[in-house]
């Protein structure tokens, strides 16, 4: 009796076994899904703004996991800075990482977002305007004018861009008639109408072009890209403080299709990735624009001088004659300075009245 029931127990499980055994061999194999893979190419060939797509491509990678990945590819991988926006759009490049001042030709409304005229805010405020005052709305506004099949974000607020590198201190705006002078975007119309000679070069060809006689002064962005440029070898005169270009921040540039087709989780990965920059630029890129200032000065001899107010001062006058003829040219062009100039008068008009001086507590505790 007792062998015949534990022949049983034997049978029984053996045939659970094999139940078992049979369901696990027919089970399909689960592939794992492969990642999806972005192709995005920089404007910048090494120095600190290299290393900021790379901080966004990082941060991207951190929030998608294994989901996402994006190849970033250094300037002129695929093809010329200029070609990049159309790159984009044909599909050529999946995604960039540049200013919108790099493609302005087509369009000067391009420079509102991010080197257009100061309404008495900073490049903080300019990204406030994009994401609550109706800013993004009007950029994707004009990419559908353009017929550009892209979706944009704007990120990284950068300071005031320095008036740049001279041939001896600037202290009146009249020593800067006939100067030629580098710089892009809108803002190559504001000191042309101060009267100086304008060339547009990239980043690069800056310090040979000053070298060699080429331009006369020029600006970049900021102290430490000057420094890893070397305009510290051709001038020893840097003027800091400007309103050519008081607020800019970086584009990140994906082809709509593309994004478009991306999982909704991921599309979220890459805006708000994007939006997590705008902190980790300005505190990591502020620190290293002042260690850079104080090398400029104590270990290279650069005089550094803050531009006086008369000369600014004619800047606005010339950012007003550029507004008002492009604005009759252009009825979207006046449109989006509207926005801007509605935005700019509430929010400054809070922030004035309530920031208190700081420069008056910097004086009490350093001179």
């Amino acid at each position: 009796m007792t062998d015949t029931l534990n022949r049983r127990r034997f049978l029984k499980g053996s045939a659970l076994a094999a139940t078992a055994t049979a369901g696990t061999l027919a089970a399909p194999a689960v592939a794992r899904a492969e990642p999806a893979v972005l192709k995005m190419q920089a404007a910048w060939g090494g120095g600190i703004f290299l290393e900021n797509a790379k901080s966004y491509v990082d941060t991207v990678h951190a929030m998608a996991g294994k989901d996402l990945k994006i190849d970033l590819l250094p300037v002129d991988s695929v093809v010329k800075t200029s070609q990049m926006q159309d790159a984009v759009h044909r599909g050529v490049l999946d995604a960039a990482h540049y200013v919108p001042a790099y493609w302005y030709s087509k369009s000067k409304t391009a420079s509102l977002f991010g080197t257009g005229p100061c309404f008495g805010w900073s490049s903080q405020e300019v990204l406030g305007w994009v994401n609550y005052g109706g800013g993004q709305e009007l950029f994707d506004e004009l990419m559908a004018s353009l017929g550009l099949n892209v979706v944009s974000f704007f990120n990284s607020p950068m300071p005031a861009q320095p008036l740049g590198w001279f041939k001896e201190q600037i202290t009146d705006v009249a020593q800067m008639n006939g100067l030629k002078y580098r710089t892009v975007g809108l803002a190559a119309d504001v000191m042309l109408q101060m009267g100086l000679s304008v060339v547009q070069l990239p980043g690069g060809e800056i310090q040979p072009a000053m070298k060699s006689g080429l331009i006369d002064a020029a600006e970049f962005n900021n102290p430490t890209s000057d420094r890893d440029f070397g305009m510290q070898d051709v001038s020893k005169n840097y003027m800091l403080a400007s309103f050519h270009q008081s607020q800019e921040f970086f584009e990140i540039t994906f082809n709509k299709k593309k994004y478009e087709n991306l999982p909704s989780e991921l599309q979220a990965v890459l805006k708000h990735a994007s939006n997590a920059e705008n902190s980790n630029f300005y505190w990591h890129n502020t620190k290293r624009y002042s260690e850079d200032l104080v090398k400029l000065q104590e270990e290279q001899g650069v005089k550094v001088y803050r531009t006086p107010d008369a000369v600014m001062a004619a800047q606005l006058d010339a950012w007003d004659a550029v507004v008002t003829r492009i604005s009759e040219e252009d009825p979207f062009f006046a449109k989006v300075i509207e926005s801007q100039k509605k935005y700019a008068k509430e929010v400054m008009g809070y922030l004035n009245l309530n920031q208190p001086d700081y420069k008056l507590a910097y004086k009490h505790y350093f001179g």
